[in-house]
């Protein structure tokens, strides 16, 4: 068998031919295989492509196991099916771009990649072309001193039906996913070298306020936008003809980029960059050697020169071959610093925001039309059971009859429908069946609690999962705004009823009776199977317990207080909050055996790298959880971390969840790999010895 990296291609259009061409052209590559859905279309294809293996059906192709890489050339709707599919099968990754329809699903992607140790990367072939190397040498090397604005366009008009693929609503079409890409991911580029290039100068001449960028790598840099604003016109299929926007960057680099599909713009698709001190241009940017093999230039007019310098770039090889060269290179890596994950996830949210900005909403990511998962499997807990053995662990509470994962879900950012299905879709596969949600979250106010009730019942498993509604928040904090939330939330749910129903937050001001008897209203009315009590100081917790027996009432099945190995030194929110994380807690808790749903459970990230005594750039964590006692927790749970084989954060959920009393965990993983990271915890075992220890001193 051959040394060379042997591909196959799932679809056979224009640019699987030429991606073909390309590696036929490598020193590194071999194609191997061509699938099509119809058998007819791959022999078609298989002709052309002279002796390749045919496969009539993708998922034949995946099957194949001489195939190592593919590429995925389908249709933008479908790249996350079919790239999971192909990790999945052990597959390293070429995905056309756009990666997927948003940021949700490009991270899905990555997921699948990095949880079955595959190589990854989106197909921007003019990425891996000799001249971006040379556009960010010049950058760096200041030749046109500071970049203060970048323009970058790409389009096209073309002369074609409603039903074509670049219209079409259904395939995901318009300008902004099939060629704006382009531009939004050069202006991050060039904006990323800028910035780097800045900070170097800066050091170099002793200043310590360097600009930093958390997504700027060290092989090509890139940066996000921190703003985004855009206008354009969405044509007759809903999707955008022509488009504009403005990106901010740090630093006060400015980027105008600009598509369409319906509008010519021969001539203006170039690069053109503005530094203090010269600018540079990009003739031929997005396809450079598609049609000629051979050198390209960049054009760079030094103020004050006469004439503009012309700078060749010898490039000898066919644009697609580089491409290939480049994955060939980095497979052992799993992701190229030519398009790093980091930098596909920052140019689809810019993709998103651009998006949004011009209102257009693709009809397959509108809450009632997300009704499958992206692999298009069945979502039932047996389907997940049956593909691979889950880590969840299970207790029970008094009053509810399902079992109750270990971890809840919070659902308090799932502002988008695609955001909530990719997320919780994941999550549900992992036996995670239970979500927490508040009739205060959402932005807008109402959206976690719509997406989430949309989400269950579009994949129909309402008996199979356990929802925690919270409530009776300022200015509903009493006994009607209560019920008046309640009820407004099961109407956004969808539901008849909450598993459980929590008070999201005590108003001492309310005679602990009044809450004693509204819970129990709702409860007989049906609105509820049990409830809990978030936020309630330990005697307001026992006055209620005595007041509801003293009347024949049902008391709380739960309490939901802050909870972690960090110590909450300051509220995290400007409102009232309780912590049971001090010794008198932990006792009552202990003696009285009440189940904790304990939020903040990780300390919002203090034990991961986010927090060090030397990095103050995140006001929330040093006011919350700063402190020369919890930095000795941290580096105790470091410690037990390296003998267990874990991640600190693992450590610290495990201090949780190995009390000696019951604790169900809220947890917010905003990726699927953090859905990994968490459930880690579940594996770990701690002695009584092994918590104090943690803890220290109270």
């Amino acid at each position: 068998m051959s040394s060379k990296l042997r591909w196959g291609i799932l679809a056979t259009g224009v640019i699987a031919h030429e991606l073909a061409d390309g590696v036929r052209a490598s020193t590194s590559g071999e194609l191997l295989a061509v699938a099509s859905r119809t058998q007819a279309k791959a022999d078609t294809s298989g002709d052309a492509l002279n002796d390749t293996c045919r496969y009539g059906r993708y998922a034949a192709l995946l099957a194949d196991p001489d195939v190592q890489a593919v590429r995925v050339d389908t249709p933008h709707t479908v790249h996350a099916e079919w790239a999971s599919n192909a990790a999945e099968a052990g597959k390293h990754l070429l995905v056309e771009k756009p990666i997927g329809i948003n940021v949700y699903e490009a991270m899905a992607i990555i997921d699948a990649a990095e949880a079955n140790d595959v190589f990854l990367m989106e197909a921007f072939m003019y990425r891996c072309h000799p001249q971006i190397a040379k556009l960010v040498e010049l950058i760096t090397s200041g030749v046109i001193g500071e970049v203060r604005l970048i323009q970058a366009s790409f389009g096209y008009h073309l002369k074609a039906g409603p039903e074509h693929r670049a219209f079409a609503q259904e395939l995901g079409g318009g300008g902004i996913l099939d060629v704006g890409c382009y531009p939004v991911s050069a202006a991050r580029l060039i904006a990323g070298a800028a910035m780097q290039a800045a900070g170097r100068r800066l050091q170099a001449a002793g200043t310590a306020n360097a600009p930093a960028n958390s997504t700027v790598s060290a092989a090509l840099p890139f940066a996000d936008p921190l703003d985004v604003k855009a206008c354009g016109t969405l044509g007759e299929t809903g999707t955008d003809a022509w488009t504009a926007a403005t990106l901010e960057f740090p630093s006060g680099i400015v980027a105008q980029v600009a598509t369409a599909t319906q509008l010519n713009m021969d001539g203006e698709n170039v690069v053109r960059i503005f530094g203090s001190e010269g600018r540079i241009t990009v003739p031929d940017p997005w396809i450079p050697g598609r049609f000629h093999v051979g050198p390209t230039k960049l054009v760079v007019q030094v103020y004050g020169e006469k004439q503009p310098r012309e700078i060749v770039v010898d490039a000898p090889l066919d644009l697609y071959t580089y491409e290939a060269d480049v994955v060939a290179a980095n497979i052992g890596r799993r992701q190229s610093p030519t398009m790093s994950w980091n930098d596909t996830i920052g140019n689809m949210r810019t993709l998103d925001r651009w998006r949004q900005e011009i209102g257009l909403v693709y009809d397959m990511e509108k809450p009632k039309n997300v009704l499958h998962t992206i692999t298009r499997r069945p979502l039932t807990a047996a389907a997940a059971a049956a593909r691979k053995p889950v880590k969840m662990k299970y207790g029970k509470i008094p009053g509810l009859d399902k079992p109750l994962p270990r971890l809840f879900m919070g659902a308090d950012s799932n502002n988008t429908m695609p955001d909530t299905a990719i997320l919780f879709d994941a999550w549900f596969e992992q036996g995670g069946t239970a979500f927490d949600t508040s009739h205060g979250y959402g932005n807008p106010i109402g959206a976690c609690e719509r997406n989430l009730g949309q989400w269950i019942r579009n994949r129909g498993i309402r008996d199979q999962v356990i929802v925690m509604e919270k409530g009776a928040n300022y200015p509903n904090d009493n006994p009607a705004g209560l019920t008046k939330e309640l009820i407004a939330g099961l109407e956004r749910l969808q539901m008849d009823h909450v598993d459980i129903y929590a008070i999201h937050r005590d108003n001492p001001d309310v005679p602990i009776g009044e809450w004693v008897d509204v819970l129990n209203e709702n409860l007989r009315a049906g609105r509820m199977k049990v409830f809990a009590l978030s936020n309630f100081t330990i005697p307001r917790l026992d006055d209620f317990r005595d007041y509801a027996a003293r009347h024949g009432l049902q008391s709380f099945a739960a309490v939901s207080n802050q909870f972690s190995l960090a110590q909450m030194l300051a509220p995290i929110w400007d409102c009232y909050l309780v912590s049971s994380s001090d010794a008198q807690s932990r006792a009552w808790f202990e003696k009285t055996q009440t189940p904790l749903f304990s939020w903040s459970s990780q300390a919002r990230g203090f034990f991961t790298e986010r927090a060090s005594r030397d990095d103050r750039s995140n006001p929330e964590l040093v006011r919350c959880w700063y402190s020369d006692e919890n930095f000795a927790r941290k580096q105790r749970a470091e410690q037990l971390a390296r003998t267990r084989g874990v991640l600190p954060i693992n450590a610290a959920l495990a201090y949780v969840l190995n009390q000696p009393f019951p604790t169900f965990p809220l947890i917010g993983p905003k990726r699927i790999s953090e859905i990994r990271s968490s459930l880690a915890a579940l594996e770990i075992e701690l002695s009584p010895e092994e918590l104090s220890w943690l803890r220290g001193s109270d």
